[in-house]
């Protein structure tokens, strides 16, 4: 019987945002041992979707003995803080070394998390797996596709597998894509990895792959060479996130094979690609003035709007007010808006309950550089204890927690407001309140891109407008005093040079992609 430990941990660090804690990952996610097979085995998981996918997976290559170490997720926040990092650090250092001797390690990650001391803790965490196993135990990583590469992470690991869809909606897929690779390689077969990484950092709302692009073509490319069971393993484009504000920051792209040299070749010629196509990654935003416009005007027309500056699953604090004073004061009738995250307001609408009239005093607490503080006439519509279980996309058949929630009616708008901070990805944040958006002539959602894979049944691509809005994910990267990227970096350096390593320069100059 084959020995498979099985670990991951998930945090999207934002530079610019308050330190993550452990209480945020309690909020969302902390399983340690059998506690994680259990909860896999639930209908409604807390953890993600790739290590469920994984053990069911890995038992029809290998008979396979599980090996659970720690599963650790918290919303995409700020940087982590020491302590937190070094107990994952000693937790997974004694499970590991308590299970040996062990034959294959999966870690299912995301890949953009940063500390406020260690700059790559995820560089950090797959070499310490390294060092317990040894230099022999094949070890295969999956990565969110805004995770950024570190060498460190490319040394430590065999095979590096990141997600090809934003919205993402294809994590089960790669697990079980990790599960095949791995389980090749505990059978004997060797495999190859090159990897790229370039002075390219674009916003997230240009790294969709629904739609022709810069990024979404190489990923399709990437897409076509990729075989588990084939030769070439595994083809990854990683876009980064360049709110870490790290030296690691960069487009990457990443090539799995069994002949070196072709490894090499197709990494070249994705990386190259993606640089010679560096002035695609641009995209134009609507200003809360023409949005307001739209949302306001007597055509009939149906609009989803994304507050792109201020999105919680990119360590957004989902309270910038901008977009949703602006509607308030243009009297927007049969507006739907969330999630708003504040605590104190959602308590006030539960205390008054359903019927009341009361005075909405939204961030009472302060203004936080995001969100101005203001009060306006409500009422509350509906209330819930937060408690739902994902229908569409991003959170699909996951338990979520948004705390004590409440629906207010103010004027011609209905406002969601929360108590724990999460991204509006998926209608049931609404639905649960007896709300149905397809009623409402236009939805705001607190997302920066995954709501387009939870809310396509509502509304087509081409009533999708990104708003220019306040916040910590703001598109605008010159809104940012960035102190970590490796500049000068494109598209905040526009005369960014990238100087390719000595053996990738062959298969450029022969790709006609020499920079």
């Amino acid at each position: 019987m084959v020995r498979v430990a099985v670990l991951g941990v998930h945090l999207e660090s934002n530079r610019f945002a308050p330190v993550t804690t452990r209480s945020d990952f309690d909020l969302r996610t902390w399983l340690e041992g059998e506690a994680i097979l259990t909860d896999a085995k639930s209908a409604a998981p807390r953890q993600g979707a790739e290590i469920p996918a994984f053990l069911e997976e890995i038992q029809r290559h290998l008979d396979a003995e599980i090996l659970p170490i720690l599963v650790a997720a918290a919303e995409p926040g700020g940087p982590l803080d020491e302590a937190v990092f070094q107990t994952i650090q000693d937790t997974v250092r004694a499970k590991l070394t308590d299970h040996a001797p062990i034959d294959a390690v999966y870690v299912a990650s995301h890949g953009a998390m940063v500390g406020v001391e260690t700059l790559d803790p995820d560089g950090a965490l797959l070499q310490t797996v390294r060092d317990v196993v040894g230099p022999k135990v094949p070890i295969v990583a999956t990565l969110d596709l805004h995770a950024n590469l570190s060498d460190r992470m490319a040394d430590a690991a065999d095979c590096l597998v990141g997600y090809r869809t934003n919205p993402h909606v294809d994590q089960a897929d790669v697990a079980r894509e990790a599960a095949i690779i791995l389980a090749r390689m505990v059978k004997g077969s060797e495999f190859h990895m090159a990897h790229l990484r370039l002075p390219l950092t674009p916003a997230s709302v240009t790294l969709l792959t629904h739609e022709p692009g810069a990024y979404a073509d190489r990923v399709e490319d990437a897409a076509r060479l990729t075989d588990p069971h084939g030769a070439l393993v595994n083809a990854t484009v990683l876009g980064g996130f360049v709110y870490s504000d790290t030296p690691d920051n960069g487009i990457a792209a990443i090539v799995t094979a069994s002949d070196r040299i072709v490894a090499e070749r197709e990494a070249a010629r994705l990386a190259g690609t993606l640089w010679a196509d560096r002035h695609r990654f641009v995209r134009t935003l609507t200003s809360i003035a023409d949005a307001v416009r739209a949302v306001t005007a007597d055509d009939g027309l149906r609009w989803i709007l994304s507050d792109a500056g201020d999105n919680p699953g990119g360590g957004g604090r989902g309270t910038s007010t901008d977009l949703l004073r602006a509607l308030i004061d243009a009297k927007a009738a049969r507006v739907l808006c969330g999630l708003f995250i504040d605590p104190d307001l959602a308590e006030d609408a539960a205390a008054a309950g359903v019927g009341a009239k009361i005075t909405a005093r939204f961030l009472r607490r302060g203004f936080d550089g995001f969100g101005e503080p203001f009060t306006a006439r409500a009422e509350v519509l509906a209330l819930s204890d937060g408690h739902v279980v994902g229908r569409r996309g991003l959170v699909a058949g996951r338990r979520v927690d948004l705390g004590t929630t409440a629906a207010l009616g103010i004027r011609g708008l209905t406002v969601i407001v929360a108590s724990n901070r999460k991204q509006c990805a998926d209608p049931v944040y609404f639905e649960h309140l007896g709300l149905d958006p397809g009623q409402y002539r236009a939805v705001v959602v607190k997302s920066r891109g995954h709501f387009r894979a939870g809310f396509d049944e509502f509304f087509d691509q081409d009533q999708v407008l990104e708003v220019d809005t306040k916040g910590l994910t703001s598109p605008i990267l010159s809104n940012f005093e960035f102190r970590g990227l490796p500049r000068p970096v494109y598209p905040l350096d526009t005369d960014a040079v990238w100087t390719p390593p000595d053996w990738a320069i062959p298969h450029l100059k022969a790709l006609n992609l020499l920079p």
